[in-house]
């Protein structure tokens, strides 16, 4: 049996984005022609803050974080994207520089699309054009969701809607698992490390959590709906 090479793979998967669902088989072939795979090891760059927006990357393997950094010198989170997802647009429409970071938070496999092939391509395909609308709604979206949480919420409600809603498979005995750090959970929340930590040692008094290392061990999932209902 042949195997498929990883560039083969990648072309595959980029085809079944979001953003090309809406195409028709000889359109999808035509942008995935366009790719280069690239990879990144855990923790290398992949762009800055500045970095001029010349193309778009979709994730085909590993999670890539989206970041920015604060006056105080400490960095928010605001994304862990998953394979499948797409990164990148803004600076590619409007050809300005990258307004965020982006980070390989795992070994990764991206493929890129240029901004010199994207921008033709989009305007011969309208659908694809009008989908990339939708994804960019949703990204604004999201982002004044979480002004607002941080305006409005507590703490307690903030981590709790951050654990539910960070990307993890649920175990067969119906809890959530999640290696994030403290630290990364309050860069998550818009918190300080320490708060966090009392935050979650109270829960895990209460049999909501369990902490087991890295480890953040959801046992109660319906405890944090419930506390998010109370906010």
């Amino acid at each position: 049996m042949a195997t498929i090479s990883a560039s083969e793979r990648g072309r595959k998967l980029l085809e079944k984005c979001t953003l090309f669902d809406a195409l028709d088989q000889e359109a999808r072939r035509e942008i995935v022609s366009y790719a280069q795979r690239r990879s990144f090891s855990s923790g290398q760059s992949i762009c800055r803050i500045g970095d001029p927006g010349d193309s778009m990357m979709a994730v085909i393997v590993g999670t890539v974080r989206i970041s920015q950094p604060t006056v105080k010198g400490k960095e928010i989170i605001l994304a862990d994207l998953q394979a499948g997802e797409l990164f990148g647009e803004i600076a590619l429409l409007d050809g300005k520089a990258r307004s965020a970071n982006a980070t390989a938070h795992t070994k990764c496999e991206l493929m890129v699309l240029d901004r010199r092939d994207l921008l033709p391509f989009l305007e011969r395909n309208p659908s694809a054009s009008l989908r990339l609308m939708e994804m960019l709604c949703a990204r604004i979206r999201r982002s004044e969701e979480r002004m607002s949480d941080i305006a409005f919420l507590d703490l307690p409600a903030r981590l709790a809607k951050t654990l539910l809603h960070y990307p993890a498979p649920s175990t067969s005995a119906g809890t959530i698992k999640l290696s994030l750090s403290q630290s990364e959970l309050a860069a998550m929340a818009g918190a300080t490390r320490e708060n966090v930590n009392r935050c979650l040692r109270d829960w895990q008094r209460r049999g909501i959590l369990e902490l087991r290392d890295r480890w953040t061990i959801i046992r109660r999932p319906e405890a944090l709906r419930n506390l998010l209902k109370l906010a």
